[in-house]
């Protein structure tokens, strides 16, 4: 029998949802207010986003896909969650996984890097969007390392940089909507970005946020309020995969699969496996037959409704 896994993997944390008075349904009046109900959330969010649990990097990971398919709009293509986890993970590494694969990996590229600025981290960044290098992204990267080594307002400097980047770069809304999640973890010392904000923007209001930088302070509220939203979204996604960990480690106990202990850990880290990809410890018949067994005991979920090429995840 496979030793239980509950003694290699802590059981997942909890922590309160984000009061319903900081679920802003409307535009705040001011800037004062919105930013109150931003930074309130993001405290909420706080200790799940310092937190080493593995389940926080699932977390991250679903974050990402939500935010990669809001920004499909964006490039006219209509591939929701599902199309794009399908994307990637029906593609050979090497391979072109499309436009909206592409952006998915930059977002997961995002969640992976530590905030800490590094001398070449930009250049990582321009790579990873596709961006060519010139004066204008070099100023903007300027400004991002001045911000994120600073103090104060994390929701104030996330709503300069997206305003930076739309004023000297137009063309890299992409990259304005990352920057300004990587501002929030480097203000507020996490370890690792948490996506959040390209799922609450209208591209309208993205390409208006270079106003911000005259004074008006329409952008400032549109950005928190954006903020505040995906926060307790993201609350509420912590706290769902959380309560689905803690009930695939109920069942690990009754797993005979040698090595089950290792597959339990990547699908508390990941947002999606095949019985190929789950792990090398141990053969791709075998994993099938696990992942089917913690479907049958209600630990785990096919993701795709497909016979073939199916994907688990919780």
């Amino acid at each position: 029998m496979a030793k239980s896994p509950r003694k290699a993997i802590p059981t997942p944390p909890s922590y309160p949802p984000v009061p319903a008075a900081l679920r802003l349904r409307a535009l705040p009046e001011g800037p004062a207010d919105a930013g109150f109900a931003a930074g309130a959330a993001l405290a909420s969010l706080h200790a799940m986003a310092i937190d080493e649990h593995p389940i926080g990097s699932l977390w991250r990971d679903r974050l990402a896909l939500t935010n990669a398919a809001a920004l499909m709009g964006f490039l006219g293509r209509a591939e929701d969650e599902a199309a794009l986890r399908d994307a990637v993970k029906l593609t050979r590494p090497g391979d072109d996984p499309g436009p909206g694969g592409k952006v998915l990996l930059a977002w997961r590229r995002l969640v992976e890097r530590r905030t800490q600025l590094a001398d070449d981290w930009w250049l990582s960044a321009s790579a990873v969007l596709q961006l060519s290098v010139d004066e204008p992204l070099n100023n903007v990267y300027a400004v991002a390392e001045r911000l994120a080594k600073g103090e104060g307002n994390p929701i104030a400097a996330a709503a300069e940089i997206v305003a930076v980047t739309m004023k000297f770069r137009p063309d890299a809304e992409f990259l304005a909507l990352w920057l300004a999640d990587a501002m929030i973890a480097a203000r507020l010392k996490w370890p690792r970005p948490v996506p959040l904000l390209a799922s609450q923007i209208r591209r309208k209001d993205l390409r208006d946020a270079p106003i911000h930088l005259e004074g008006d302070g329409r952008w400032l509220i549109t950005c928190a309020t954006a903020y505040a939203r995906a926060a307790a979204r993201a609350s509420d996604l912590h706290a769902e995969l959380c309560r689905k960990a803690v009930r695939l480690l109920e069942v690990a106990p009754r797993l005979r699969t040698k090595h089950a202990d290792t597959v339990l850990l990547v699908l508390l880290m990941e947002d999606a496996q095949t019985a190929r990809s789950a792990t090398d410890a141990i053969s791709e018949r075998s994993a099938r037959r696990l992942f089917e067994r913690l479907e049958a005991l209600g630990a785990v979920r096919e993701l795709t409704g497909r016979s073939t090429f199916r994907l688990y995840g919780l």
